[in-house]
């Protein structure tokens, strides 16, 4: 196949030119992180180059993820993306559930040991998207593992007097803090869409309407349509927080505004386009985390703002650009094609300078003032969930439903 690049001016959305670059990208993308399986169990950390790095805690976000993009691999004809699910399911199942406590540990160690045993919402959603997707390819084993987690979500982590996710536990489920976050309600709700389609139960989706009512339709508007990151057990913006750098830095974080820009679109379409209000609270976010977030001098999107939208954390990571593109391609799924085609091949085109290995596979993870590959927050290239979103999505033609899509690309990747 020719070799094909992101051009300099468009139009680029849906020519052929356009189909093959991202699928070239993903077919670097499912090569590189083939070869991070570990016979012993569960999934190597990887660096630049692909090698494994020694001694590299696997952590549950990282296992789970792996399984949502082969099973996405395998829906789409991906040669052995069967094999990287069944050892997925396998290391989720034996080696980070916690047959004594249940729940499902933050991280073990090459050989199994466990290392962290806390049990956190950000994980336990990725545990239930990992089942969904699971599911969605045929695995055996999904059903038991979506009702394992469902069952200790409703149990832990459920704020049943809010409608929304409560945060972290220790390993014996005894409280450690008093903080919850919008990080992990955000995934809870890709996760509880993907759960809606793969089961046909409602109850998952109802749940994710919860999470938007609260964080987008009560907390944006008050905000700016700046969406804050940190809060209080009771539920109020606790704007001085300050936690891990890359889960709980201070600020609004323009690259979960993406992301939820898409996530209100995928509500969208699966509610039959009936609730004009989502796509109107999609477009807010959009506009908020694109006239914030992206650095014009630079490229690529920053990572946190304060209040006003003036920057906290200059650092440039892949992850915003990929949310960026899968916003961009959901909003010329559904508007005038006329609209949004510049910004769209734009985040492409940083994505194409700055973050794409085309030489060895996959995205490296930031970028430093220079726009040479940085270790600062990240070691080696961590995983393919972002980026092989932004690489699949954008090929079908549906807001939602990707996994009765994702069969029309079988042969091409």
């Amino acid at each position: 196949m020719t070799n094909v690049n992101v051009p300099a001016s468009g139009p680029w959305w849906g020519s052929d030119a356009h189909r093959d670059y991202l699928l070239a990208d993903a077919r670097r993308q499912f090569a590189f992180f083939r070869r991070s399986l570990d016979p012993a169990g569960g999934f190597h950390a990887q660096d630049y180059a692909g090698h494994p790095i020694p001694g590299a805690a696997r952590e549950l976000h990282a296992t789970t993820r792996m399984v949502h993009s082969f099973a996405l691999g395998h829906l789409a004809g991906v040669k052995g993306a069967d094999e990287m699910v069944d050892h997925g399911m396998r290391a989720i199942w034996n080696l980070h559930r916690d047959g004594q406590h249940g729940g499902y540990l933050w991280s073990f160690a090459p050989g199994g040991d466990v290392a962290d045993g806390q049990k956190l919402a950000y994980g336990h959603a990725f545990v239930l998207l990992a089942g969904a997707s699971a599911k969605q390819a045929g695995h055996p084993d999904a059903d038991r593992l979506i009702e394992d987690v469902w069952e200790i979500i409703n149990v832990h982590f459920w704020d049943h007097e809010y409608g929304r996710m409560k945060e972290e536990y220790a390993r014996d489920w005894s409280k450690i803090s008093t903080y919850r976050g919008m990080n992990a309600n955000m995934h809870s709700i890709e996760a509880l869409l993907a759960a809606t389609e793969a089961t046909g139960d409602h109850t998952y989706a109802m749940r994710a309407h919860l999470i938007l009512d609260f964080f987008v339709g009560q907390v944006a508007p008050k905000h700016g349509w700046r969406l804050p990151e940190h809060f209080t057990e009771d539920w109020h913006v606790d704007a001085a927080y300050e936690g891990n750098p890359m889960f709980r830095p201070r600020g609004a974080t323009p690259g979960h505004s993406m992301e939820l820009s898409r996530l209100l679109l995928q509500a969208w379409d699966m509610g039959g386009r009936k609730d004009s209000k989502l796509t109107g609270w999609s477009d807010k976010l959009y506009a908020r985390s694109l006239a914030d977030g992206w650095d014009k001098a630079r490229q690529g999107f920053i990572y946190t703002t304060d209040a006003a939208g003036q920057p906290l954390r200059r650092s440039r990571y892949w992850w915003p650009v990929t949310e960026a593109i899968g916003a961009g391609a959901a909003r010329l799924k559904h508007l005038p094609k006329d609209q949004g085609q510049d910004d769209y091949l734009m985040f492409w085109q940083a994505a194409a300078e700055l973050f794409i290995d085309a030489d060895r596979g996959g995205w490296f993870p930031e970028v430093d003032d220079a726009n040479r590959p940085d270790s600062h927050q990240f070691t080696g290239k961590p995983d393919i969930y972002h980026s092989i979103q932004a690489a699949l999505y954008p090929l079908l033609p549906g807001l939602s439903g990707a996994a009765k899509e994702l069969p029309v690309l079988a042969g091409s990747i």
